[in-house]
């Protein structure tokens, strides 16, 4: 095995060729992940998507957040939805001459916090009180999601065993 610049050279004993491996490949569970975090916390695409321009934002307005919206599938209740259901909160009231700030809870902080923690390699919980997916009786796309967070859970140890730390 040769390192270069965050690459590493190993040989496949299947198919005995050399092949380059990176070492940040975060996103190859992505799908995976983001099929998880929707599903635990009755999240939908747009609204993850949103929470997650938000969290790098701190405070913003509500213009910013609409402005952002428009990237997004059309919910004109999602801003409201957001802020009832605990993801958002009022950073500063309005005053006569400043206008209403708002900022994500802490409730969001840990759900993304969490979210990059198994994008870097954390394992998903298979338990069924940490894991809707895991519940008896769920849909055939939740089986085969969960089917696929074993096979990654299995991987992702694998890999820690294999690591050059």
């Amino acid at each position: 095995m040769f390192w270069h610049n965050n690459l590493y050279l190993y040989k496949d004993n299947k198919s005995n060729i050399m092949k380059f491996q990176g070492v940040h490949d975060c996103l190859k569970y992505w799908r995976v992940i983001r099929y998880f975090v929707k599903r635990k916390y009755n999240l939908s695409t747009a609204d993850l998507d949103m929470l997650l321009f938000l969290y790098s934002e701190d405070i913003f307005s509500k213009q910013q957040f609409l402005d952002y919206e428009d990237l997004l599938s059309w919910d004109r209740h999602r801003f409201k939805r957001l802020l009832d259901n605990g993801w958002i909160e009022i950073f500063r009231p309005k005053t006569k001459r400043l206008n209403t700030m708002y900022s994500v809870t802490y409730k969001t902080q840990r759900m993304i916090d969490s979210l990059y923690k198994k994008l870097s390699g954390e394992e998903i919980p298979t338990s069924q009180t940490s894991n809707p997916l895991f519940a008896k009786n769920v849909s055939f796309s939740d089986e085969i999601y969960k089917n696929m967070i074993k096979e990654m859970n299995k991987s992702i140890r694998q890999q820690r065993r294999l690591s050059p730390e």
